[in-house]
């Protein structure tokens, strides 16, 4: 029973992380701290931190690098960073609600540019491809409602200072843009994670792989920084709340939920991973409204349950394709020797099965 409930208490944690750094982050940019610089501290510190764990894990056998693999961890973290900083915006532009609904566009997304890149066959007359594009399509349909329709509020608090500032700007206006924003954090993540998947046939070592993305990302972040930010003020760590963001995301939005999803996904497989990720907008949900006075309309409620359902439909039929796959490869191991189907192409029974 230990064995079976550690791998979900390790998601549940991962979650609570994922949605904490949300939260954190849109308290901070709130506060006037830029996407840029929060991403270049946090991404600086989690390679500081992953550096020794990578070569403790690794320490029996790490693998060689060349400037190919290079290249390929370059492209990784440039995709990362385009994610974080269109994600890190969008959700200084809506809420933590919508931000954590939006992350479950990803498995679809990523079976779409999978296809795209024939990486993976479409194969509609399989129930399970069938499912999987069905999801990815109502997942996104869920996306569109979610962002563009508001209907009546179902609960609220009085807003927040910052709720108050975005609502000079038009608050339908500045939750389209999020959401907008939010999409691209997704095509971005989809990408990363195909990238991810080719780097690891290369280079399978798990945490070097993620070490090498936050270096890489670090690099480019302080780049791009400098160059946006002229003011060397901005990179002041005070008041406390910022070194404390810092802290958190470095350690816990990274370190510590890279390392409880690469167990889980060694334990239990994408698939388990994967079924957590609705349980982060409703801890979200809760969130943007305890803490950020966000109103909850119709129109967020629909959207979520659409993308959730899509979400749902999709995994079905990951997990019913992984399983036929594993039952097909144990029978092949089963079965050293061709054997002749006990029915003919025509459904009529074999001469060789009749004798």
């Amino acid at each position: 029973m230990e064995n079976e409930a550690a791998p979900i208490i390790a998601m549940l944690i991962s979650e609570c992380c994922q949605v904490g750094l949300i939260i954190i982050s849109k308290q901070v940019m709130a506060a006037g701290m830029s996407t840029f610089i929060f991403v270049s501290y946090s991404n600086a510190l989690a390679a500081f931190i992953l550096l020794p764990f990578s070569f403790f894990l690794h320490r029996s056998q790490i693998p060689q690098l060349n400037l190919s693999l290079l290249g390929w961890f370059f492209l990784f973290a440039l995709t990362g960073y385009l994610a974080q900083i269109f994600g890190f915006t969008g959700i200084d532009y809506s809420s933590p609600t919508l931000a954590s609904a939006m992350l479950n566009l990803v498995p679809g997304l990523t079976f779409l540019l999978a296809i795209i890149l024939r990486m993976e066959k479409l194969n509609l007359k399989t129930l399970t491809c069938l499912a999987k594009v069905m999801g990815t399509t109502v997942s996104i349909a869920g996306a569109f409602v979610l962002t563009l329709y508001e209907g009546p509020p179902l609960f609220n608090r009085p807003p927040s200072l910052h709720a108050q500032k975005l609502s000079l700007l038009g608050e339908q206006t500045t939750w389209i843009l999020g959401g907008f924003l939010l999409g691209v954090d997704c095509v971005m993540t989809a990408s990363c994670v195909i990238i991810n998947a080719i780097i690891l046939k290369k280079y399978p070592a798990e945490l070097f792989v993620v070490f090498f993305y936050c270096f890489f990302v670090a690099i480019q972040s302080v780049i791009v920084t400098f160059t946006v930010e002229k003011d060397l003020n901005a990179w002041s760590l005070k008041p406390t709340s910022r070194l404390l963001a810092i802290l958190y995301s470095g350690f816990f939005g990274s370190a510590v939920q890279v390392g409880l999803l690469t167990w889980c996904l060694r334990m239990k497989g994408p698939v388990f991973v994967c079924m957590f990720k609705p349980l982060g907008v409703a801890i979200a949900a809760v969130a943007g409204v305890v803490f950020f006075g966000d109103t909850f309309y119709l129109g967020s409620f629909l959207g979520v349950i659409i993308i959730v359902l899509g979400f749902y439909s999709f995994m079905w039929g990951k997990a019913k394709e992984e399983k036929i796959s594993h039952m097909s490869k144990f029978d092949d191991f089963s079965s050293p020797t061709p054997t002749v189907p006990l029915l003919g192409n025509n459904g009529e029974e074999t001469e060789n099965s009749a004798a």
